[in-house]
């Protein structure tokens, strides 16, 4: 996905559903602004796929559910749509009124970092996500190095930050009962090398 970016025209919410339901690429939706959102790297896409292995895996037997990239979430508070990487649900799905193709109530967003959209997910779009009152627990997976940080809800506007940067730790979930080893969610990923930004002085 690309970070949002600013645009004159504003769009109905009417507008927006009628043009991604129907196109062939994935929209994000952000208070009147219509952004388009890319494809992904392989490595965005096998962590992905681990991730959402493990999660099934280990989610076996309880009342939760992984859904991924394809499914669009509504942030009322905030009049965003958007299609995180990875979602959990507990229990039954919360819709957006009026409609079947949009939920409300994650439990757990994980989202893969790249240079583009590394800020905006951090920043602007974990403050949106924490609009949500069923929102427990963020994920945020590093595609260039083993590196993940994981935030969780701990009480009314307080939030616990945990860093795992070794392939033999594992993440322990909160919101349900799950381990997530970093040498799983990292296999086959192909480590690419990021150059400096180049630093000058006046």
């Amino acid at each position: 996905m690309i970070a949002p970016t600013q645009s004159s025209q504003t769009y109905s919410l009417t507008d927006y559903f009628d043009l991604d339901t129907t196109a062939d690429t994935r929209h994000e939706y952000l208070n009147g602004t219509i952004v388009p959102m890319t494809g992904g790297t392989p490595n965005h896409n096998r962590i992905i796929r681990n991730l959402c292995t493990d999660l099934t895996l280990g989610l076996r037997g309880q009342a939760c559910e992984v859904f991924v990239a394809d499914q669009r979430l509504w942030i009322p508070q905030r009049r965003i749509a958007t299609y995180p990487d990875v979602m959990v649900i507990e229990g039954a799905l919360a819709y957006q009124s009026g409609r079947r193709d949009t939920v409300t109530n994650p439990v757990l967003i994980a989202e893969v970092l790249s240079q583009s959209t590394r800020d905006y997910d951090q920043g602007d779009k974990f403050a949106a996500y924490r609009t949500l009152p069923s929102f427990r627990e963020y994920i945020l997976i590093d595609q260039y190095r083993y590196q993940v940080i994981h935030y969780v809800k701990t009480g009314d506007k307080k939030w616990t930050f945990q860093e795992y940067d070794s392939p033999d730790e594992a993440i322990a979930l909160v919101t349900c009962s799950c381990h997530l080893p970093l040498l799983e969610l990292y296999d086959k990923v192909e480590f690419e090398r990021i150059e400096p930004t180049e630093l000058t002085t006046d």
